[in-house]
């Protein structure tokens, strides 16, 4: 059992961080070869069928504990990820898009106060708007409004709202106790079917397999799931919502150095 440290925390914010940034290399080796939907399912029904064998190792796994990770899913994942997705798709410039993304602590600081009665403090408020000041400030000259339809721009913001409370609901909904996999290959199954509708229509479920497709799903499916998302609920069973989501501030430069170290 792992007791809460500033060491322990350290290590895992890094992790966390190196991970949830990993996800840019996984699109990127993959967009050649297939559209975003489809990278989406792929990546969630791999990532879910590989946990399966984890469903029997824990507590049992009842309907509702399987329908309240689907809400889970669908604001988390499905609302996350495809609401971001379908901003770029819509026009909406992928900077801006990526400030909104950036905005995920601010909106699990504010919604914790309310929900888990775990307010921050002066001091943490100072940080807060430091390091918001401090997204506003490298994301200030990739900012453009672009031409997308007017309702477009709300779905970063949407998506950006949903993680959020997603994260905050788990928090205070603690009666039905699951293990971390547990948790995310009903989540990951959810947002597969989710998924599989858009992938469908958009040319299939799955497209060729490619060797730059196969190479970035195992990456989004290792780092950027695996890595990003059991790292992320294990340190929610540790530390505040609000303090764990703080270190997602520091994603875009580690996500420029994994830029730079493999695509120049």
């Amino acid at each position: 059992m792992l007791r809460p440290s500033p060491l322990l925390f350290t290590a895992l914010a890094a992790a966390l961080v190196i991970c949830w940034s990993s996800g840019f290399v996984g699109i990127r080796f993959t967009t050649e070869a297939a559209t975003v939907p489809q990278i989406l399912f792929g990546r969630s029904v791999i990532s879910g069928l590989c946990l399966t064998p984890f469903l029997l190792r824990g507590p049992r796994v009842s309907l509702r504990a399987v329908l309240e990770q689907g809400l889970y899913a669908f604001l988390g994942m499905f609302l996350y990820l495809g609401g971001f997705a379908l901003a770029i798709g819509e026009g909406v410039p992928t900077g801006l898009v990526a400030l909104m993304s950036d905005l995920v602590p601010l909106g699990i600081a504010v919604l914790s106060a309310p929900l888990l009665r775990q307010p921050l403090s002066p001091r943490q408020w100072t940080g807060t708007a430091i390091a918001l000041a401090g997204v506003l400030t490298v994301s200030a000259d990739a900012l453009a409004l672009g031409q997308a339809p007017v309702l477009a721009y709300a779905l970063p913001i949407l998506g950006m709202l949903a993680f959020a409370l997603s994260t905050v609901v788990q928090e205070r909904r603690a009666a039905i106790r699951l293990t971390i996999p547990q948790r995310l290959c009903l989540q990951c199954l959810w947002a597969a079917l989710m998924f599989a509708p858009f992938a469908h229509t958009g040319g299939g479920l799955f497209p060729p397999l490619t060797p730059g497709y196969l190479m970035g799903i195992a990456w989004l499916v290792v780092l950027a799931t695996y890595g990003g998302w059991l790292i992320y609920y294990l340190l929610l069973r540790l530390y505040p919502p609000a303090m764990v989501s703080a270190t997602v501030y520091l994603s875009p430069p580690v996500t420029m150095l994994w830029a730079w170290a493999l695509f120049g």
